[in-house]
């Protein structure tokens, strides 16, 4: 095995350290993914090197099978994200929200186009362009890879049980009913209660979400008026209706949490895609409590799941810059010394 593979395998494991340290520290922090996506290729690079030269039957042939198998992933991102794109459109309309998949895939496309050309140009500088584009679109990559394993996992932590309340996040009505995003929302929270119930706790349902400028009456009112038709009992709901964003549902909610029990924990309710950027933004908000996610339609899910990644990617603007800048840096010094 080349000394590489040993150097690569010991760096994959000192990853994996940081990555469980940060994890026991707390669940809800971005750098776990980082850790654990850094790992996860370090261990895969070491992998790859270690076969090179190993006496194993058909090692070669993996060799060559895993970049194939990547190349041709790549090359299907672009359609599948086009053709979700498309299906979003038809299903949810032409909200800026709803075209992020299309505009993705329409971006790899153009991406794809413009190495190809910087390659075959011949001309220094747009190749030279090429390599600092690819250098950026590839830390931003594994930043996304990194969010999409860690939110996989995020979302199939088991929960403790004994918390004293459960947080439903509102997400908007349509008129004054509650929509089927809400509704999964409301029934994944009916669950967790019921089962906090069934272990002999006594927990509190919180459903928050004010007022909207489209909407007939605050998103708590239809989502209390919900959860008691299903049988849950008025006197075991709390509403909080004066938030109108995510922030706002969870700093409202731990004000009302405090006010009847300071030394309160919870478990916080909205949809998987979202679960993770919840919790992120429960721990600024300084909540006491995980987040859980409750299921989503298949065509929702990867316009959603860039939308969060987005939104992450600028809460850490400046640090996301300094990293593209220093990269964009380090290209110029390599591209100047050649």
């Amino acid at each position: 095995m080349l000394p590489f593979a040993y150097a690569a395998y010991a760096a994959s494991a000192l990853a994996f350290l940081a990555f469980a340290v940060s994890f026991r520290e707390d669940r809800r922090l971005f750098r776990n993914a980082v850790f654990l996506g850094l790992g996860l290729v370090l261990f895969s690079v070491a992998f790859v090197m270690s076969l090179h030269g190993a006496p194993i039957p058909g090692s070669r042939y993996v060799l060559y099978l895993l970049p194939a198998l990547v190349l041709l992933a790549g090359l299907a991102l672009p359609f599948a994200l086009v053709a979700n794109g498309l299906l979003m459109l038809r299903k949810e309309g032409r909200g800026l929200g709803n075209l992020l998949s299309l505009l993705a895939g329409l971006g790899i496309f153009l991406l794809l186009a413009f190495l190809i050309f910087a390659a075959s140009s011949g001309s220094r500088v747009i190749f030279s362009a090429g390599v600092l584009t690819l250098c950026v679109v590839a830390y931003v990559s594994f930043l996304f890879v990194c969010y999409l394993t860690y939110s996989f996992l995020y979302g199939r932590i088991t929960v403790r049980s004994g918390v004293d309340f459960v947080v439903v996040l509102g997400c908007g009505l349509v008129g004054d009913q509650v929509p089927p995003l809400l509704v999964s929302r409301l029934e994944r929270g009916r669950a967790a209660y019921e089962a906090e119930g069934r272990h002999g706790g006594t927990p509190r349902l919180l459903v928050s979400g004010g007022q909207g400028p489209d909407e007939g009456r605050p998103e708590s009112h239809a989502m209390a008026e919900y959860l008691v038709a299903k049988g849950i009992p008025e006197e075991r709901i709390l509403r909080e209706e004066r938030s109108r964003t995510t922030e706002e549902n969870l700093t409202c909610s731990k004000a009302l949490m405090a006010e009847h029990d300071p030394t309160y924990r919870c478990v916080v309710v909205t949809n998987n895609f979202h679960a993770f950027r919840a919790a992120l933004m429960a721990r600024r908000a300084g909540i006491n409590g995980q987040v859980i996610g409750s299921p989503t339609a298949a065509y929702f899910w990867p316009s959603a799941t860039i939308r969060e990644f987005v939104a992450i990617f600028v809460d850490h603007l400046k640090l996301n810059l300094a990293i593209c800048g220093g990269l964009i840096a380090l290209g110029l010094a390599a591209l100047v010394a050649t």
